[in-house]
């Protein structure tokens, strides 16, 4: 990438996070565009779908999340590793507004610019999960991607904020389900 392509991706990228931080997921393209001062061209020439943006905006993050269940199973008993996971990703999911039907969508459209990044995501709770049910920690009957739905309906319930204060009770509730005492 040119230089000076390099420099309009990247401010994209910037202005792309902060407009998504105000108004959510679902925010205007027209809009950053506009705040960004380039052409709406120009933002699509780089990022052709506003899920080709979010996947640029959540790849890192995602990646990073992956790694931490990684650092979490190598460090912490396998349910509190599990239970911190669980904790840090829904946490992620709230302070990027707007995600979670992205995320939802794209882990069941493997032509989703969001697919691959989700997937990841997906197979790193699976492995957390996988890894109490071999030490007897936690359900046999529970899948990966049942973990993952469970994660995005505690994600969309903080973000709700009639439910919100409710919202910690009832992730001790679902992590208490998901363990076996």
């Amino acid at each position: 990438m040119r230089a000076d392509a390099r420099k309009n991706y990247d401010h994209l990228l910037t202005i792309a996070r902060e407009v998504f931080a105000e108004h959510g997921a679902e925010a205007a393209m027209r809009d950053i565009a506009r705040r960004a001062e380039v052409g709406l061209g120009t933002l699509y020439r780089h990022f052709p779908t506003r899920e080709a943006l979010l996947e640029a905006l959540l790849r890192s993050s995602f990646g990073a999340l992956a790694e931490r269940a990684k650092s979490l199973e190598a460090s912490m008993p396998s349910d509190q590793a599990l239970v911190s996971w669980l904790k840090e990703i829904i946490a992620f999911t709230h302070e990027h507004r707007g995600i979670i039907a992205p995320m939802m969508g794209a882990i069941e459209d493997s032509d989703s610019a969001l697919h691959a990044s989700c997937v990841t995501l997906r197979s790193a709770g699976a492995s957390l999960l996988a890894r109490a049910q071999a030490d007897g920690k936690a359900r046999a009957d529970l899948s990966g991607a049942e973990l993952f739905d469970i994660i995005a309906a505690l994600a969309w319930l903080r973000e709700q904020s009639s439910h919100a204060s409710r919202a910690e009770r009832i992730f001790k509730v679902i992590a208490g389900a998901i363990l076996s005492h």
